[in-house]
C-alpha cells in the first residue's frame, strides 16, 4: 500500500479505554459491532481476507473468537467495500494494516481514490493526496476505532482464558446501579 512521507503526526489521541487483549468477541458480536451480515463474516474468514485472531473454527461445532483489533479492521473492510474499493486493494490494505502496531492503528487516514488505497499519518499528507487528486475519500481509523468501542461496550465479550461471558456495559448495569444508589 504506498505511504505518504511522514510530516507530523495527527494530535489526536490514541483511544483512552486501548484493548483488552484477553476478551474475544464471537461472530455475532462481531458482524453488530462492524455493521456488516454474517454471511460476510463467514466468507471473509474462510476466504482469508479477515480471520479471527483469537481462535479460528475448527471444524463444525467450534466458534470464531475476534479481537478488538480484528473487529476494527472488518468495520474498515467495509467501508472501503462500500466505497467501492475492489477487493485486491482491500487485501493490500488489511495486509497492511495487521503489520502496523495498534497504536500506529489510532493515529492512522486511509484515503483512496476508488482504486488505490494510501495510508497517511499527518494532515499534510491528507492535503498532499487530496491537492494532487488522489483522494477521494478518506478513513479516519481513531475515528473507527471509537465507534467499534462504542459498539462493544453494549455488547458481550468472551475471557479467552476462562471462556466466562463478560457484559462490558449493558445498559441494564446503569438502571442497576442508580436502583441501588436511591435505595441506599
Amino acid at each position: 500500500m504506498p505511504t505518504a512521507t511522514p510530516q507530523g503526526a495527527y494530535p489526536e489521541d490514541v483511544p483512552a479505554s486501548g484493548v483488552v487483549d484477553e476478551v474475544g468477541y464471537r461472530g455475532p458480536t462481531a458482524c453488530a459491532a462492524a455493521g456488516i451480515t454474517y454471511r460476510q463474516l463467514d466468507y471473509w474468514a474462510r476466504t482469508a481476507l479477515v480471520e479471527p485472531s483469537i481462535r479460528p473454527a475448527h471444524g463444525a461445532g467450534t466458534q470464531r473468537l475476534y479481537s478488538f483489533r480484528d473487529i476494527l479492521v472488518l468495520k474498515i473492510v467495509k467501508r472501503l467495500l462500500d466505497t467501492g474499493v475492489g477487493l485486491q486493494n482491500i487485501r493490500v490494505a488489511v495486509a497492511h494494516l495487521r503489520g502496523r502496531g495498534v497504536a500506529d492503528l489510532a493515529g492512522m487516514t486511509l484515503m483512496s481514490d476508488g482504486a488505490s488505497v494510501y495510508e497517511c499519518t499527518s494532515y499534510d499528507q491528507v492535503v498532499d493526496l487530496v491537492q494532487g487528486g488522489q483522494g477521494v475519500f478518506g478513513i479516519a481509523v481513531g475515528a473507527v476505532w471509537r465507534e467499534v468501542e462504542a459498539s462493544l461496550g453494549t455488547l458481550q465479550g468472551e475471557r479467552t482464558d476462562t471462556g466466562e461471558t463478560l457484559y462490558r456495559h449493558h445498559p441494564g448495569d446503569e438502571l442497576a446501579r442508580r436502583r441501588r444508589e436511591r435505595a441506599g
